[in-house]
């Protein structure tokens, strides 16, 4: 095995960033990163009709934004392409590959006889180059292909199940396959890593390396399947599987890298949330499991929670910034509650909806919170606010002084504390619910508390009515 490994990511630019894509990534950077060997980024943009250079930039953006950082520069495939057609002609020189002229409705209709993919039907025809013409690969007629994958064992193919794969399309244009085989042999890969479903494809890969004379890679390994709560593999028509949408989500890169690196890989001490310099030191492929892994937004959740935090209270602020209504308002009272609404935040934008009382002029009345606590007994609420207001015009402004105060209007009331403050925060925050009402008030102020609170009394009318 080479003393450096080297690794590659090597999406096509003809959708998002998935994160399965990203979880491949992930998995190849692990490596590179654990072993000091090199993790490299190949663009695969060979399919013009597809390929898109605004999906180009989304991928290395988001690759950027987990903090996937590569080694060089960026490879792109398209840059190659003469190199890989005259590989495949060098294979039909070698009587390797030879010219099929098969239309697709020649296909079809040898496979409504019993065909089932390509035939071999212009093995021996001596089809000569034309513009019409595909160059195909010439399998084995008969044993095997085998690898070893170190995440799923011994993997062995009948190669008679093998089908004549094309080479160069009646274009000219070289195939996904042959640019891939023969790329990861330029770039000197090491540790070929990709998804499960490039597994059926790995034999006529190894092929294609072997009749081109190029060395096998030292490692494969195909990682399992991603799958959502049903068990259904994960789905861009069905579920969220591109990496920008999480983060416009409001969930932080390094939670989301962590996530990934537990889909089918686990620590042994069963420690999963830790920082990514541990995760690297830990990470090995013999490690992942080949059963299908659950991608499981609740659980990202949780450890984005966790992650949030972990923050410091600047840069809790920093990270939610971009997700305030009005982020021309003052941050400093954001920044004075930023350590009580990091134990209450799972995403940035939940911080919103907690803190927007602070700037406007009036909150934003939850009518169902209201009701359930100014409506069912009103003559209550209506009591507490007026002693409240009368409490709050002198008490000292901190938390703790606004704490003690509360509590002893609401004994005053024979109330425990959780119902005498529900009128205040509803009066005050517009919900039931939100960040630790203390030192929300601390914050907002007793000139704008007050105003709060006369007004939640005027909308309850006068006693009696």
């Amino acid at each position: 095995m080479a003393d450096a490994p080297r690794l590659r990511f090597a999406p096509s630019p003809t959708g998002y960033l998935h994160v399965g894509g990203a979880r491949a990534a992930l998995f190849n950077w692990l490596v590179a990163r654990r072993t000091g060997g090199e993790f490299l980024l190949r663009i695969e943009d060979t399919d013009r009709e597809r390929n898109r250079p605004e999906l180009t930039d989304n991928i290395l953006e988001a690759m950027r934004w987990l903090g996937l950082d590569w080694d060089g520069d960026v490879v792109y495939q398209a840059d190659h392409l003469d190199e890989h057609a005259a590989g495949a002609r060098s294979l039909l020189a070698a009587g390797d590959a030879y010219w099929c002229d098969c239309t697709p409705e020649d296909l079809e209709a040898r496979r409504g006889k019993g065909a089932s993919g390509y035939d071999g039907h212009c093995r021996d025809r001596a089809v000569a180059e034309g513009p019409t013409t595909a160059l195909r690969f010439r399998a084995p007629d008969d044993g095997t292909t085998e690898f070893d994958d170190v995440i799923r064992g011994s993997v062995s193919f009948d190669n008679a199940t093998i089908e004549d794969f094309v080479l160069l399309r009646s274009s000219g244009l070289p195939v996904f396959l042959l640019s891939n085989a023969m790329d990861d042999a330029a770039m000197g890969i090491t540790h070929v890593v990709r998804g499960e479903d490039h597994v059926n494809g790995t034999p006529k890969y190894l092929l294609l390396r072997d009749a081109l004379g190029l060395a096998r890679p030292d490692v494969i390994a195909h990682l399992p399947l991603l799958v959502n709560e049903s068990r259904k593999k994960l789905s861009k028509r069905r579920d969220s599987v591109a990496v920008g949408e999480f983060r416009e989500r409001g969930f932080l890169p390094e939670a989301m890298m962590n996530h990934l690196a537990l889909l089918g890989w686990g620590p042994k001490d069963d420690v999963e949330i830790r920082p990514m310099r541990e995760i690297i030191e830990r990470f090995r492929l013999g490690d992942v499991n080949p059963a299908p892994a659950f991608f499981d937004e609740k659980k990202l959740e949780h450890i984005n929670a966790e992650y949030v935090r972990a923050l410091s209270p600047e840069a809790f602020v920093d990270a939610v910034e971009p997700f305030l209504v009005r982020p021309e308002r003052s941050l400093e009272p954001i920044r004075q509650l930023a350590p009580v609404l990091q134990q209450r935040v799972r995403v940035l934008p939940d911080a919103e909806p907690m803190v927007d009382f602070l700037h406007l002029d009036e909150p934003v009345r939850d009518q169902a919170s209201w009701d359930k606590v100014m409506g069912k007994d009103p003559a209550v609420a209506r009591a507490m606010l007026k002693s409240t207001i009368d409490a709050f015009a002198e008490v000292e402004w901190d938390a703790d002084a606004l704490h003690a105060c509360l509590l002893r209007v609401g004994e005053e009331h024979g109330l425990k504390l959780g119902k005498a403050q529900a009128p205040v925060r509803v009066a005050v925050t517009g919900r039931s619910v939100g960040p630790p009402l203390f030192e929300s008030l601390e914050v907002l102020g007793r000139t704008a508390t007050l105003e709060r609170l006369h007004a939640a009394l005027d909308d309850l009318g006068p006693a009696g009515a």
